[in-house]
């Protein structure tokens, strides 16, 4: 009992730390597009307010040199992508964990990244976050700046992992209705033996990977702003293979059968003449 006990306190504090993660993602684009619209229009007091100015690595910043700051952030941001009106995009909420310092993210913190695009041109913040108050530690933007991709081209491209996905289901079916022994090895197969994967993103286009294997039935899938957007999908080796063998096995039963149906014709014959 007390195992037990043990075992659902763990389980519902991971719940609830997962949970209380997944909501605070929902607010990191807000307060990156309240921070940024406020910047573009020269509002420093308010940007300031969304700042986490009580953390202890920023209580020593002076007031008048973070506006300074700002007013340069903001000089870039214009230069580069004019001066507001951004649409803007959740792409992932990441805590680094490393064996290296220096890659991670300070105690308590998360570090998020929300994509803005000017309706041509996109780029991307990239914003730390205070866990506790949920303020803005630090943010600035990426050396990303692509244009606006062309999506119909990249839902076109789905058709191919689509297919791919069902071909895959089709062969799984077709051997659990055959009479192969230890059929969780095909599966099996079928599943994790796509290779080499073939991947098609909105914003860099067509790219493949000699040795990388689609396990999840020979499909990936990414949409996570337009940089973000990624359809993969591997050659269904293990697929086609099991198929052929299927194929095999069908003709090897056909051919039994009518072997076995011509030697009575045979015998019958020879008796008669006899």
């Amino acid at each position: 009992m007390t195992k037990f006990s043990t075992f659902a306190l763990l389980v519902s504090f991971a719940l609830f730390t997962s949970c209380d993660f997944i909501k605070n993602t929902f607010t990191y684009k807000d307060k990156t597009e309240n921070f940024v619209e406020a910047l573009m229009d020269k509002n420093y007091d308010e940007c300031i307010n969304l700042m986490a100015t009580d953390h202890e690595t920023a209580k020593k910043t002076n007031r008048d040199s973070l506006k300074s700051g700002l007013d340069q952030f903001r000089a870039v941001i214009g230069s580069n992508f004019g001066d507001g009106n951004f649409e803007y995009t959740f792409m992932n909420a990441e805590k680094k964990r490393s064996t290296v310092a220096a890659e991670n993210t300070p105690p308590n913190t998360t570090l998020a990244h929300i994509e803005f695009s000017n309706g041509k041109n996109i780029g991307v913040f990239q914003v730390l976050f205070d866990d506790t108050s949920n303020k803005i530690l630090n943010i600035h933007t990426l050396e990303i700046k692509a244009e606006k991709p062309n999506m119909l081209l990249f839902w076109l491209f789905g058709i191919l992992p689509l297919t791919v996905l069902l071909f895959n289901i089709y062969v799984i079916r077709k051997i659990k209705k055959s009479n192969l022994k230890r059929k969780w090895i095909k599966y099996l197969a079928v599943i994790v033996l796509n290779v080499p994967a073939i991947s098609y993103a909105a914003v860099d286009g067509l790219s493949y990977k000699l040795l990388n294997f689609q396990i999840l039935f020979g499909v990936g899938f990414s949409f996570m702003g337009y940089l973000g957007s990624v359809w993969t999908f591997g050659i269904p080796l293990g697929g086609i293979y099991w198929l052929w063998k299927l194929h095999q096995q069908k003709n090897l039963a056909f051919n039994t059968k009518s072997t076995s149906q011509i030697i009575p014709d045979s015998h019958e014959k020879t008796t008669e003449n006899m």
